[in-house]
């Protein structure tokens, strides 16, 4: 009874507003987390929009799917919200972060939260960052195919009598007769015998396919079988051909209209002035792409998220808005595509004129928009370089005023472990975090929308200063038992190869452009963005995917490895007091710049004090 009040309550209060695109919304659930003085709304919102809309029309497939009695295009979506219940707490803004797979991460990254798809307790919100200051917390559907419980998910439309062929990349870390190909797990194949049902194998992301015979494999939904092996290190791809495909691109239309929904509802139970959209990874490509199609208007042409955070995209996009989508995909052909950069420039490969926010699309209603990456995603297919170059790679291209660039130093695709540990890389995984600078750079944007206040410079290497340089010139110092990044090939769009521009480094090999954080300014460590893999997991010659490394200095001159060129962690400082003074003095410049928090410093200065003592063997 209580969740039919609720659903009548929310349909009632949207009944002005007929056009809306968003008809109703479901709560099935709405309780206190914890003692937090927070709740959660836990529900469904349904869509229906026309198909020959302008701002629709752009979505693949969408007037092909079946209409309702008006014409429209009718699909559903979670939607989990969580938001003071004391209205007055609220500070009008929400935070919708574009859920990665269907999880949930902005409470564990920038609220130092213990990670949780279904925030139930105190603990689960973290240190406060983000609800201390009221902000309501969204997340909507906006991916068709994730599966598990609390997951996030899209119901998309289907658009009957369609037909496709899907695919996807699959890399075992050791021998196995068995491969599940989760890229595809949204698609069954049609017809497993096929001429259309293939599987390749290839060395590297660009490695000449060989088809491996009908014979030697079976394919039961999208799980391999080879009698053979898979062998380690090298890249298989599954391919079958599927029918009555959903429209994944209308995941893009129920991320714009759920913010819209927020903003300019009369009234129901998450009402807010600002929307700022978060995604990190696959949903930082997400927005990359949302941006291009130019779903920043809605409907009635509207400015939807006035503030953008993509964060760890690279140069790429999301394979989303195609017949036989796939969102999960991370390979080179999928996340690398023309345009670049958000002014408009010619891509030389193609001879098209356009930018990601400099097209017919995308023109009206800019958000304000912040990108930040780590070292993978120079390093690896993401060609990140080429949001701040033309696609040639010749001239730095400066980001238009509605937007900046933010090189996070000496860091990878996500923090990894600390202590650092070896996993499936030659070297130790990169431990340097970041999301005290995220921090940072989210207070900006919100007082950037909210009260004008220019955030800080962006920080990303150039051309022009010689702190971006084609890989073949990086001076990577020779470390015994380091591979040199020199030997890696670049990136691709098709057959042509991508300029394959990286951050210069300094004696140490630690990059020497970006926002560098305490850790990397004051190092005990080289810190990358590349790693390659181990020969335990095969293809030593390529890099992990999305991992760096940590490659320790030696504590004294005595212990440092014969041939070694960096310097001794105790020639460097004269005494933890010294070295801690200096990460002190370099933390007091990044608050001053507004890459970091006055009230994180203690914080990032006991990881200072334990990176000392692991350097050092815990002494003094």
């Amino acid at each position: 009874m209580k969740k039919t009040l609720f659903a009548v309550a929310i349909l009632v209060a949207l009944a002005p507003v007929a056009r809306a695109e968003v008809v109703r919304v479901e709560i099935a659930r709405r309780t206190d987390v914890g003692t937090s003085g927070y709740e959660k709304l836990v529900g469904t919102i349904y869509f229906a929009v026309d198909p020959a809309h302008p701002r629709n029309s752009v979505v693949v497939d969408l007037d092909k799917a079946k209409k309702d009695g008006q014409g429209r295009v009718e699909f559903s979506a979670d939607l989990y919200i969580l938001q003071p219940k004391d209205a007055s707490r609220r500070n009008g803004v929400a935070l919708v972060e574009v859920s990665n797979r269907g999880g949930k991460g902005l409470l564990s990254g920038f609220a130092r939260a213990s990670a949780s798809r279904d925030p139930a307790t105190s603990d689960h919100l973290g240190d406060g960052f983000l609800t201390t200051p009221g902000y309501t917390l969204v997340w909507v559907g906006w991916q068709f195919d994730v599966a598990g419980e609390d997951a996030i998910k899209l119901h998309a439309p289907v658009a009957a009598g369609t037909s496709g062929v899907v695919r996807a990349d699959f890399t075992p870390n050791e021998r196995q007769t068995e491969a599940v190909f989760v890229d595809l797990s949204g698609y069954s194949p049609a017809d497993v015998t096929a001429a259309d049902t293939t599987l390749t194998v290839r060395d590297g992301a660009y490695g000449k396919a060989e088809v491996l015979p009908r014979t030697q494999w079976q394919l039961r939904g999208n799980t391999v079988t080879v009698a053979a092996g898979l062998e380690p290190g090298r890249t298989y791809q599954l391919s079958y051909r599927v029918r009555d495909l959903p429209v994944a691109g209308t995941g893009l239309v129920a991320f714009r209209d759920t913010a819209s929904w927020l903003k300019h509802q009369p009234d129901a139970a998450a009402r807010v002035r600002h929307a700022y959209a978060f995604g990190s990874s696959q949903s930082g490509r997400f927005l990359r792409t949302f941006l291009y199609y130019g779903f920043n208007s809605d409907e009635q042409n509207r400015l939807v998220y006035d503030g953008v955070m993509a964060h760890i995209a690279g140069a790429g996009r999301i394979s989303i808005n195609e017949r036989g989508a796939n969102p999960n995909a991370a390979s080179a052909s999928t996340v690398t595509n023309f345009p670049f950069t958000n002014m408009s420039s010619r891509d030389p490969n193609s001879g098209r004129s356009e930018g990601l926010l400099d097209n017919d699309r995308a023109r009206q209603n800019q958000p304000k928009i912040f990108f930040t990456n780590s070292g993978v995603e120079y390093w690896n297919t993401r060609a990140a370089a080429l949001t701040h170059t033309t696609p040639d790679g010749r001239t730095d291209v400066a980001p238009p005023d509605n937007t900046r660039i933010y090189f996070l130093t000496g860091t990878q695709h996500s923090p990894g472990q600390f202590p650092p540990r070896r996993t499936t890389g030659q070297q130790l995984d990169n431990p340097v975090q970041y999301w005290w600078t995220l921090r940072a750079l989210l207070t900006a944007m919100d007082r950037w929308v909210r009260e004008g206040t220019p955030p800080p410079a962006s920080q990303y290497p150039k051309l022009s200063d010689g702190t971006l340089v084609g890989r073949e010139t990086v001076a990577f110092p020779a470390i015994p038992g380091v591979q040199s990044p020199r030997m890696l090939q670049p990136a691709q769009q098709g057959s042509a190869p991508l300029p394959f521009l990286v951050p210069q480094v300094d004696e140490d090999g630690n990059e020497r452009a970006g926002i560098k954080s305490v850790e990397q300014a004051v190092p005990v460590a080289t810190y990358t963005g590349w790693n390659f893999r181990s020969p335990a997991v095969g293809a030593p010659k390529e890099l992990l995917s999305l991992m760096g490394s940590s490659i320790p200095f030696a504590a004294t001159d005595d212990a440092r490895s014969p041939g070694d060129p960096r310097r001794s962690v105790a020639s460097r400082y004269a005494s933890k007091e010294q070295y801690l003074t200096r990460a002190r003095e370099h933390a007091d410049t990044l608050v001053k710049g507004g890459y970091l928090l006055a009230a994180d410093v203690p914080q990032v200065i006991k990881r200072m004090e334990d990176l000392w003592n692991l350097a050092r063997g815990r002494e003094n």
